[in-house]
């Protein structure tokens, strides 16, 4: 078993989920999906089709030998791999996200790269790995010389993004990418798992979670996943609504922004589809405190309200001028 706190040792998982609108006018379908997210060509993309489209990447492994982000400054080293996925929801949202996790301690020195290389996505400290300042630091940010996992999911955003033979670069609406950067630590005895949501300024979004012992790094990437997925959602149409007036004209200018929210965003809302099931706690808590589908709810019928009543609107003024003399 690699879960956390499982006979392995691994003690901590860190990672970082970049989410945006797909570079493109309309939703792709399946087989334009499959082609944009096959980074490798020994393994096929994966495709879900129920609740709804679902398509992620094969895992990609990058090598990485450099220090960790920790609080206070601790120089510590880690040697190995980061994994790196890429996942798109209804051939409309794009995701990347690069993870990590780490045992307590490692060798006391560097061992050659085989000793690595059989243990993907795992990165090995160079003696005992301090995982509270190792948390603390990675929540925090980077310095310049050291690890940087946003950075591998931003390139793997990238990389997809440049596929202009698939992609018309023509996006029906403007938004802005998200970064969710998260930390998971299996939980002490008699403790209860919990999850610590965050946003920050400029997109960041910061989640630190406990999670019950042999959860696997793969289902707390997945639990992340759909956190930053659904966050996106939130702030796209929050910000999109913020502000909206239908002002004196005939309602065609805030139709302009509601009307692609309708087409290509409200039908994406479906919180923990592919979540573990061990992993429902966390997701629970932040639908209690603070809220996040009666925010959404709320949001959507706010939008189908302000189409009502422009429909009205519209309806009004076409009488007026058919009436009048």
């Amino acid at each position: 078993m690699s879960g956390l706190g499982t006979t392995t040792d691994t003690v901590l998982v860190c990672g970082e989920v970049r989410t945006c609108l797909l570079p493109t006018r309309d939703a792709v379908d399946e087989r334009v999906a499959a082609q944009l997210l096959r980074l490798r060509a020994d393994e096929p993309v994966r495709i879900s089709r129920r609740p709804n489209l679902h398509a992620v990447s094969p895992d990609v492994l990058t090598g990485v030998d450099c220090r960790l982000p920790t609080a206070g400054g601790a120089k510590i080293r880690a040697v190995g791999t980061v994994t790196a996925r890429a996942a798109l929801v209804e051939g409309r949202v794009l995701q990347a996200t690069a993870y990590f996790s780490a045992p307590a301690r490692g060798p006391d020195r560097r061992r050659p790269w085989g000793y690595y290389l059989v243990r993907p996505g795992v990165l090995v400290p160079v003696g005992r790995l301090p995982r509270k300042a190792v948390v603390e630091g990675f929540l925090a940010g980077h310095q310049s010389d050291e690890l940087d996992v946003g950075s591998v999911s931003e390139g793997l955003l990238a990389r997809i993004s440049r596929q202009h033979r698939l992609l018309d670069h023509d996006q029906p609406l403007t938004t802005t990418d998200t970064s969710l950067r998260f930390s998971a630590v299996p939980v002490d005895d008699g403790e209860e798992p919990a999850v610590y949501f965050t946003e920050a300024a400029e997109g960041r979004r910061l989640v630190e979670l406990r999670l019950p012992r042999g959860t696997e790094p793969a289902a707390v990437a997945g639990l992340c996943e759909d956190l930053a997925l659904h966050n996106w959602l939130l702030t796209t149409v929050g910000r999109k609504l913020d502000g909206l007036r239908l002002g004196s004209d005939d309602g065609t200018a805030a139709l302009k922004v509601l009307r692609p929210l309708v087409d290509h965003l409200l039908h994406l809302w479906m919180p923990q589809a592919r979540v573990d099931r061990a992993l429902s706690g966390p997701w629970e808590e932040l639908e209690r405190t603070p809220g996040f589908s009666r925010q959404w709810h709320s949001m959507a019928q706010r939008v189908r309200d302000q189409l009502a009543l422009l429909n009205l609107v519209r309806r009004d003024a076409h009488s007026d001028a058919l009436t009048t003399p």
